[in-house]
């Protein structure tokens, strides 16, 4: 698709309504009279960063930010002024509000960098249904108070989103995904993956629905959040109407009210000119999602959690491979440290191998620039060995029955063992050791199952502990036994 121009004049283009999209779009607009109330401004200046993302340096950082500030488990921990009450027009109900403390306690579900990143990568696995046929992850290098510093990039040709599916990615808990095969299902995760990673995010999207092609940008910064004083999530969104040859702004309320949020994005944004901003979707193509995550969290000594530097393939988690390279070296240990069981700790091409259980025909996972090669642990079992289970399900309930494929890791030493647990072909808990502490019972043992009749936790990196999981536990202990 040719780039598209906006016109100098703007055009009031409106959005038809329907029965799904009339309340996003009464927030909408909410949200740009708000926000053309609260308009601030910042005025701050900090010395360049002398290294790259990768050095162990610590970076640079805005004189009104400090280490606490950055690091994702203090980074809630800020003092806040008085909160205002809104004028509340006459017969409305007053409704709940969400402080942006609750932006950083929400994203503490994840303890893993990873599992949020895995989030973002489900997002666009769930796009295949709409013709998506990659994901690139990436990093890039961006300027943020005139200091540079690195960013997430993440980049899929799925069916978009059209203004009123971004604000519903932007508000809590609105879900548009109802098949049974898509891994999405809490309309939370973008939220707590994107605010796990860094501070503010923005992203870019292009859609076609019912003949009417759009392009959107939405900014969920924290950062301007907290430097503001914020009490309420306010989230600016901008839309234009690409059908035509122009970029038509699609105006809500008033030209006022649109051209605040536009201010606000290009404030609070790596992108501070328009044009810049605009050429952002110069690589998504005539459909698809660009999300970039930028003030990426630091750890507690103020370095990076997410080390690029140390593979130009690869993404790292910085304490996890410093804790390898720290370890005494033994013949055992190396040869442990070497196997995907370990690696997949701090190495996201390790990890995203074993993400999706099935290959795909048509999709790739492009990481920095290199598709990411799917690797299936059953593949790797000497005398493999197939068990059925039948879980015991509610009455009422679809019975099922989940194939489960047991065998011998090869040529790895024996402390690697586990189950390999999926949920609708996405890995949730890896190795995951069913035998007792201390019991030799099941050394080297590696068994693969998917599990569709139990429920993930929230993070995607656990079950809940119903009664079902439970015996699927002592079902598993057995297998080993038998075995």
């Amino acid at each position: 698709m040719p780039p598209k121009v906006e016109k100098e004049h703007l055009n009031v283009v409106d959005i038809a309504s329907s029965d799904d999209d009339g309340d996003a779009q009464t927030v909408a607009r909410k949200k740009a009279s708000s926000l053309g109330e609260r308009q601030l401004r910042r005025n701050i200046s900090s010395p360049e960063i002398p290294q790259s993302s990768g050095s162990i340096t610590p970076p640079a950082l805005p004189s009104d930010e400090t280490l606490d500030s950055r690091s994702f488990w203090k980074a809630g921990n800020y003092v806040f002024g008085p909160t205002s009450k809104p004028a509340l027009l006459e017969g409305a109900l007053e409704h709940a509000r969400v402080h942006p403390k609750f932006l950083h306690s929400n994203a503490t579900s994840h303890k893993w960098a990873f599992g949020a990143i895995a989030e973002l990568m489900d997002n666009a696995v769930d796009e295949i249904q709409h013709g998506a046929t990659f994901i690139k992850v990436d990093k890039i290098d961006i300027k943020m108070d005139n200091s540079p510093g690195p960013a997430l990039l993440f980049l899929d040709d799925g069916g978009g989103m059209d203004p009123v599916l971004l604000r519903k990615c932007m508000s809590l808990g609105y879900s548009s995904k109802k098949s049974n095969t898509t891994i999405g299902q809490y309309g939370n995760g973008f939220k707590t993956s994107t605010m796990r990673l860094g501070a503010d995010v923005i992203v870019f999207s292009r859609s076609t629905r019912a003949g009417k092609a759009t392009q959107s940008v939405g900014l969920l910064s924290y950062t301007f959040l907290r430097r503001t004083g914020q009490d309420d999530v306010i989230v600016p969104m901008i839309d234009f109407d690409i059908s035509g040859h122009w970029a038509e702004p699609i105006i809500y309320s008033t030209h006022d009210d649109w051209s605040s949020k536009l201010k606000t994005i290009l404030e609070w944004s790596p992108f501070s000119l328009k044009e810049d901003l605009l050429l952002q979707f110069d690589d998504i193509g005539p459909h698809g999602t660009k999300i970039i995550i930028y003030n990426l969290w630091l750890n507690d000594e103020g370095i990076y959690e997410l080390a690029f530097d140390d593979d130009d393939e690869d993404i790292r988690l910085r304490d996890e491979a410093l804790r390898e390279a720290t370890t005494k070296v033994l013949k055992k240990t190396v040869e442990l440290q070497s196997h995907i069981s370990y690696r997949l700790r701090y190495s996201l091409r390790a990890y995203a191998s074993m993400l999706y259980l099935r290959k795909f025909n048509n999709f790739q996972i492009i990481l920095r620039g290199k598709p990411v090669q799917q690797f299936n642990i059953a593949d790797e079992l000497q005398y493999p060995k197939v068990v059925t289970y039948k879980p015991q399900v509610a009455a009422g309930s679809k019975e099922c029955s989940v194939e489960t494929t047991i065998g011998f890791i090869k040529e790895t030493p024996t402390n690697v063992s586990g189950f390999n647990v999926y949920h609708k072909n996405r890995l949730i808990r890896p190795f995951w050791k069913v035998k007792s502490d201390g019991s030799v019972i099941g050394n080297g043992v590696v068994g693969v199952l998917e599990a569709d009749f139990i429920e993930p936790a929230h993070d995607k990196q656990d079950f809940e502990r119903s009664s079902l999981f439970v015996r699927l536990e002592n079902r598993l202990k057995q297998m080993v036994h038998e075995y």
